[in-house]
């Protein structure tokens, strides 16, 4: 499947309210809605400048939590611990799934 006909069916809003839903709900009072769009958005700004899409490499998933973090400090944004940016990455790993099933296959 092409990334345009990948992310046809992939809705911001409806990404973060799934995400929020699946936050435990520890995270779901610590974060705003507008911190995971922020979330969402310097992990999209990080696979575009890496030039992949989706891995499911260990390393690679630690560089993008690493960049998050880096970014967020330097925007000022949020006090979010890799952890809390791990469960929303899951949480939008999630959502892709319930989209368009099992990606893996």
């Amino acid at each position: 499947m092409s990334e345009e006909n990948f992310m046809d069916k992939y809705d911001d809003s409806d990404a973060v309210a799934f995400i929020r839903n699946y936050l435990p709900l520890e995270l779901k009072e610590k974060v705003s809605d507008d911190d995971i769009y922020y979330i969402l958005d310097v992990s999209e700004d990080f696979y575009e400048q890496s030039d992949f899409f989706e891995t499911d490499d260990e390393a690679e998933e630690r560089k993008l939590i690493e960049y998050i973090v880096k970014e967020a400090e330097k925007d000022e944004v949020g006090n979010f611990t890799r952890e809390d940016i791990l469960f929303i990455l899951r949480g939008e790993e999630a959502y892709f799934e319930s989209i368009y099933g099992d990606m893996d296959e």
